[in-house]
């Protein structure tokens, strides 16, 4: 299968448009600042605390992960709740309606996974217009979760 030969390019647009939303995350949220995140997939939200208290809550997706050798993405993960990656389902059948075979090929290799996953989760974010993601390191890899809305709380 080969990717149009249109992709190359939306997906360069696809990673500007979300570092740029990756910065305002930083500038407004400070979400690297805080003393702790938890998620709750079933949920579907982040939350990010100071002193046990939620300064930042974000609805999430879980785009997928990375372990020692590839990454897996959340729609074709068993173990996460359904809620929480339905909608990498419609990443994957924007692959499959354009011949992507990387939104539709469940593991997928690379010698730089952090940057796939950084990748193929701003392609998530364009599909989806949502607002950024989330690296959570976990087990020896990163578990990568999409950002749809995100709020302070006091």
């Amino acid at each position: 299968m080969q990717a149009p030969e249109w992709y190359d390019a939306w997906c360069e647009e696809a990673f500007e448009t979300f570092r740029a939303k990756q910065n305002a995350l930083t500038e407004t949220y400070r979400l690297a600042s805080w003393e702790r995140y938890d998620y709750d997939t079933a949920a579907g939200t982040l939350t990010f605390s100071d002193h046990g208290r939620p300064k930042v809550l974000a609805d999430i997706q879980v785009v997928g992960s990375i372990g020692a050798d590839d990454w897996l993405w959340g729609w074709a993960n068993e173990n996460w709740p359904a809620v929480s990656t339905d909608g990498m389902r419609a990443v994957r059948d924007f692959g499959a309606q354009h011949g992507i075979e990387e939104l539709t090929t469940p593991h997928l290799e690379s010698d730089d996974l952090p940057g796939l996953g950084w990748m193929l989760a701003a392609i998530s974010a364009r599909v989806l217009d949502a607002e950024g993601a989330y690296r959570a390191p976990s087990g020896g890899g990163a578990v990568y979760f999409l950002i749809r809305s995100i709020k302070s709380v006091s």
